[in-house]
């Protein structure tokens, strides 16, 4: 692999050099600890429920992944939802 093919694969992964931006669905920075709502209702798989919309979630963590972050809600752990979805408040 040359050295051009090397700079141009991690400028493509941002998930490699550490520094992943996560935006919302508005194009707003989202960072660790932060409160979002949701912009439309979420049916969750394996719990049976839906979330829905207006629903705030507090407290999120970055995943490293730009598109996920985890939560959690007083009714389902473990919740992972696109950052797609939400919207910060």
């Amino acid at each position: 692999m040359s050295p051009a093919e090397a700079a141009a694969k991690s400028e493509a992964s941002p998930s490699a050099s550490g520094d992943v931006e996560v935006r919302d669905s508005v194009g707003n920075l989202l960072a660790d600890g932060d409160s979002v709502t949701l912009i439309k209702d979420l049916a969750v798989k394996g719990a049976g429920q839906t979330l829905k919309r207006g629903t705030v979630i507090k407290s999120i963590r970055l995943t490293g992944d730009a598109q996920e972050i985890d939560c959690r809600h007083a009714a389902i752990k473990g919740l992972v939802l696109r950052a797609e979805f939400v919207r910060k408040v």
